[in-house]
């Protein structure tokens, strides 16, 4: 029986990217919708699993994509409320990267120091990839700031982390180089989640913390995030801390993607989000 994946994208054109992921990691086919709202997946995941009796459903899965991170999340509880008894089937979101983008920025930190106790400083993290990547820190056990240009901005990010995920988050402002280093100031380790092509450290200002010891970037356009080091650090020590540069860590969010959607033809009932899909991402 073959693998089949049920598309569901909240952009006019379903992601390439995503389907092609989806083939390398040994789905036979992908059924690619793209322009979905919330109102149009009952009827989409009703014809994907009404198709197959229970016992085969594992055969069928779910990928919830798109540029939009909101509706994604909104695609995906329409979608399981269209499950009902044994008619059901995995499903995993991942709209814009975020969930395994996250995962592996985190898992590279983690993978290179203990997290529990240490100060981590998000620069820019109030877009979808640094929310998760505070909430996954802060279940490690570190003491998270959340920087943005604006105050405001941070706090209404650390509420939304108390109320989404449960975890406390400190907000801060940096608007400038000098908002950059009150920042870090204390802290231990460092990422960046800022817009593309975005320089957001400054080299001058991480060469002289004396107690950043690790660092991370997720993007991977030039200008990037952190000055002074290369998008394929992966691990690289540079003035004396580790670094990560968005392909070193895009390496493993690859690896990460394909196993996550291999791992939903296991069983028919998988719910991949950001804590399933950070857990794959540790054991890598």
């Amino acid at each position: 029986m073959k693998k089949l994946l049920l598309q569901l994208d909240s952009d006019k054109h379903p992601s390439a990217f995503d389907r092609i992921v989806a083939y390398d990691a040994g789905v036979d086919e992908v059924l690619s919708y793209g322009g979905v709202v919330p109102a149009d997946v009952a009827s989409l995941v009703h014809g994907a699993i009404f198709t197959r009796g229970p016992g085969d459903l594992r055969g069928t899965a779910i990928w919830i994509g798109g540029s939009n991170v909101a509706l994604g999340e909104e695609l995906q509880e329409a979608a399981r409320k269209a499950f009902f008894g044994p008619f059901r089937v995995s499903l995993m979101m991942d709209s814009n990267g975020c969930n395994t983008t996250a995962a592996a920025a985190v898992a590279r930190l983690a993978g290179a120091m203990d997290l529990k106790g240490r100060r981590v400083a998000i620069l820019a993290g109030t877009g979808p990839v640094g929310l998760r990547a505070a909430a996954l820190l802060a279940r490690e056990g570190a003491s998270v700031i959340l920087s943005s240009r604006s105050l405001d901005k941070a706090r209404v990010a650390c509420e939304r982390l108390r109320v989404r995920f449960g975890v406390e988050v400190a907000p801060a402002e940096a608007r400038d180089d000098d908002g950059v280093a009150r920042t870090l100031n204390g802290a231990h380790v460092s990422l960046t989640a800022g817009a593309a092509a975005t320089t957001l450290l400054r080299r001058a200002v991480w060469a002289a913390n004396p107690t950043l010891k690790a660092m991370a970037d997720v993007n991977a356009v030039p200008p990037l995030g952190i000055e002074g080091i290369e998008a394929t650090d992966k691990g690289t020590e540079r003035d004396g801390k580790i670094v990560f540069g968005a392909l070193g860590i895009g390496s493993l969010k690859m690896k990460v993607h394909k196993a996550c959607v291999a791992r939903l033809f296991e069983r028919n009932d998988e719910l991949l989000d950001i804590d399933e899909i950070y857990s794959v991402a540790r054991s890598m």
